[in-house]
């Protein structure tokens, strides 16, 4: 993808399902002692740090620490990269935006989420201007976004929140980075951007103001782990050490946050302190907090709301069920 901190759906129709896209096998029943089976686990990632507890697991060692023979961890730089990957299995799994995942699903690929990886809290936001104080006075004024990603989706979810139509703005379609600036130059009222822009343009202008962010719908921003369904099956001894390696990573990030975030900027290709504001506006989640969540508040909830946002941006052609795509079952057994 060609920012940090965002994932893209527009094209996600192009996707050819060439291999396997009739499957219809059941994940076998994992159990706590299942041990990985031999082999390779591909895995696909983006450069955004939410994943980067991927990174932190392959540097200390935690993959072979679980019984992982081999972790290879692909890179891409766009969503439709990624998707085409997994539908035609070049790939066994991969870490996406949640409505990417959703798209994927409606698209007829096989695949299921496993575990929540993280939200973006305060790494994205709508940003207003100090003429704009609450989200009812953003109805007629022009509002820059960035199409067909994450800011797609909140600005939607902030506008729909508040009980404002779409035809109620002006829509401004422009790139992430440059919406902050159009922002701070009074080309527009309002702007939805991540960081570093959102500091950027906070630093610029002091009358800059956050009006809506992910921390007003918990979950709104967040990123999944989807594994396609034949290896589920046929494999759920490596799925299962994945999922520890995760939280084992995590746990040790936790406890020398520094030397996290050197490991996974220098995944990304920053320095540290360029993804300070980045790191702070995201939470990560450990498998203890998905067992909770992932069937709880986020099937329950959070869903909906990020389909109806997605499918509000032209992301997403008809109904998904959370019961459909979710498989918690991983999760659920973890100790």
């Amino acid at each position: 993808m060609n920012r940090i901190f965002a994932s893209t759906l527009t094209r996600i129709a192009m996707i050819t399902m060439s291999v396997g896209l009739c499957l219809s096998a059941q994940a076998a029943e994992p159990s706590a002692a299942m041990k990985p089976e031999p082999g390779a686990f591909k895995m696909g990632t983006q450069p955004w740090l939410g994943y980067g507890q991927w990174q932190v697991a392959e540097k200390k060692g935690i993959f072979k620490k679980n019984g992982l023979d081999k972790v290879e961890i692909v890179n891409f730089n766009e969503d439709k990269d990624v998707n085409a990957a997994l539908a035609s299995g070049k790939i066994d799994a991969a870490s996406l935006s949640a409505h990417t995942a959703m798209g994927i699903a409606a698209a007829k690929i096989p695949v299921k989420i496993v575990m929540l990886l993280d939200e973006s809290v305060a790494a994205d936001a709508l940003i207003v201007d100090g003429s704009i104080k609450s989200l009812a006075d953003l109805k007629g004024k022009q509002i820059a976004f960035e199409e067909g990603t994450t800011s797609d989706i909140l600005l939607h979810r902030a506008l729909d929140s508040a009980g404002i139509s779409w035809h109620d703005i002006v829509p401004v379609p422009m790139s992430a980075a440059a919406a902050g600036t159009a922002l701070i130059a009074k080309r527009v009222s309002a702007a939805v951007t991540y960081e570093p822009y959102l500091g950027s343009a906070k630093q610029q202008n002091s009358t800059v103001h956050t009006l809506f962010s992910g921390a007003d719908d918990p979950g709104i921003i967040s990123d999944v782990f989807v594994v396609r369904e034949d290896v589920l099956k046929e494999r759920p001894g490596q799925v299962l050490a994945l999922l520890k390696s995760w939280d084992e990573a995590l746990k040790s990030y936790n406890d020398n946050t520094v030397e996290g975030r050197k490991i996974i900027a220098d995944a990304v290709g920053a320095a540290p302190e360029e993804l300070e504001s980045g790191f702070n506006g995201v939470k990560f989640y450990s498998l203890e907090e998905n067992k909770s969540l992932l069937t709880g508040t986020f099937a329950n909830e959070t869903f909906s709301h990020i389909q109806k946002s997605a499918q509000g941006a032209g992301l997403l052609n008809g109904p998904l069920k959370s019961s459909d795509l979710i498989d918690a079952r991983f999760v659920e057994i973890v100790k």
